[in-house]
This record gives structure tokens, C-alpha cells and sequence, in this order.
């Protein structure tokens, strides 16, 4: 199936809502914001700084970068009106944080508008990233920072042994959920090819065990559905495999792990 963000800007809230808990779900877990902390600390942001994030969703990393000491002001982009509907709710009384429908492939902004931008999981759902990065780079002051964070989305796993059943379901979710799982490993080249130079390079790990508290579970659920609507399994085997998942859970036998890559650069 294709990757449900290809068409998120037409999507009705039925599609948009669920999705947009599970985004808000990731970014509060602590290992997802002790990540962030992690890249965002290889940013510069200087006095004043004016930050634009590309792909901002229903805001929950636009909402922390405009929490950020010495930031003035933050936009978040985004094609969804649905995403963006969410975003302005939970941002009411954030003075420096302001939203505006767009396409990150051709942003409704001027040259050099902002210090810093932020990719944060994005560009693997977007074909043609090297249109946003082009588009980063006009947007961004001389010198500006350009920081992405992204899955390595083709080592996600929930197996605990060979010909585990959970897998299908998280490389089903994988295939209606990213348009790229490869991206991640490309981006030295692609930001390169942009333009940008000092490039800090990190790789991070997100581990959920012996437990699942959420955010893979959730991925399993979403998997099993997407092989039911494929054709691929019936209802029956889809609640099994839900079951077995939840079953893991309690017996404290449950395993999932996601690698991220992080990539921070400057515009020349």
C-alpha cells in the first residue's frame, strides 16, 4: 500500500485524527524527546533565531522549538489543513508559534527568511526530497542550519526470532507509513548535493522492551489493519496476531527497536 502522507492533504479527519495521536504519542515518550535533545543540541540557534520546521504535523516538535531559550519565532509548514486544524488547538498561547499550509517542495516564503529549519521524520515521505532541500536552502539565511531527523525505517523490528508473525505487521505498517525506508541512509549525499557542509552525522536507537508502552504497539495495530484491507490476511488472523502482540506485553517477552539518523548542516 502506498504511503497514507502521499495524500495527506486531501485526507479527512477519519484518517487524520488517528494518525495525528500517534504522532503526538511518539513525541511525548521520553526516548523520542531524549533524541531530539540529542540532534537539536548540534544546532546553533542564535539570538533571536527564527526557525521554520517542514512537515510540522499537529505541532508537537514546532511547540517544543518554540520553548527553546533565544528562539523568537516559529513556523510550522504543513499540507494537511486537518494536521494543521490540531496544531493551532494545542498551541493556543504560544505568541511565537504560528502555522501555514504548504508543500515543503515549494515553500510560501522569501530567500533567507529563516536561521534554522527542521526536518524532523519528513523527508522520508516525501518522493523528490531533493525538492525540499532546494527549497531549504533558498529559505535559509547565509550560514543557517538545516537539521533532519529521520528513520532508518528498514530496521524496524518486532521480532524476537526468525519467522516471527509480528514482523509482517510491522513491514506492512512500514509500507503504508513510509514512502522511502532507505532515506535515512542517503542523507549525507543528499544534503551534500544541496550544498550544505559541516555535517554532523549521528545515529540513534529507540528500544521498547520488555514492554510495549505505546508507540510500537500501536504500529503493530495499524500493520495488522493494513494487511487486512490488502487482502494479505483475514479479520481473524489480524485480532490474533493484535492479541499476541498484547500477550508479549504482559508477559514482559515483548521487543521493538527503530534506528533513527540524525543530520545537522550549514548552509554555505
Amino acid at each position: 500500500m502506498p504511503d497514507v502522507y502521499l495524500t495527506i492533504a486531501s485526507a479527512g479527519d477519519d484518517l487524520v485524527g488517528p494518525l495525528a495521536e500517534i504522532l503526538e504519542q511518539r513525541a511525548a515518550d521520553p526516548r523520542q524527546r531524549a533524541m531530539r535533545e540529542a540532534y537539536l543540541a548540534d544546532v546553533e540557534f542564535p539570538p533571536g533565531a527564527r526557525v521554520l520546521e517542514i512537515g510540522c504535523g499537529p505541532g508537537p516538535v514546532a511547540r517544543e522549538l518554540a520553548a527553546r531559550p533565544g528562539v523568537r519565532e516559529v513556523v510550522g509548514v504543513d499540507p494537511s489543513p486537518e494536521f494543521l486544524a490540531r496544531a493551532k488547538e494545542l498551541a493556543a498561547g504560544l505568541a511565537n508559534l504560528t502555522f501555514v499550509q504548504g508543500d515543503g517542495r515549494a515553500l510560501p516564503f522569501d530567500e533567507g527568511e529563516f536561521d534554522v529549519v527542521v526536518c524532523h521524520t519528513v523527508l522520508c515521505h516525501v518522493p523528490g526530497p531533493e525538492a525540499v532541500l532546494a527549497e531549504t536552502v533558498r529559505v535559509l539565511r547565509p550560514g543557517g542550519m538545516l537539521a533532519v531527523f529521520d528513520g532508518d525505517y528498514i530496521t524496524t523490528t518486532v521480532a524476537t526470532g526468525p519467522f516471527d508473525p509480528l514482523q509482517a505487521c510491522a513491514e506492512s505498517c512500514r509500507e503504508n507509513l513510509v514512502h522511502d525506508p532507505w532515506l535515512a541512509r542517503r542523507l549525507p549525499v543528499l544534503l551534500g548535493e544541496a550544498g550544505f557542509t559541516d555535517l554532523r552525522l549521528r545515529g540513534h536507537s529507540y528500544v521498547e522492551a520488555p514492554a510495549s508502552d505505546g508507540y510500537l504497539l500501536s504500529l503493530i495495530d495499524r500493520g495488522a489493519d493494513a494487511l487486512v484491507a490488502a487482502g494479505r490476511v483475514g479479520a481473524e488472523a489480524a485480532a490474533a496476531l493484535k492479541t499476541e502482540a498484547r500477550r508479549r506485553c504482559e508477559a514482559g517477552t515483548f521487543f521493538g527497536h527503530i534506528a533513527y539518523v540524525s543530520a545537522v548542516a550549514r548552509k554555505a
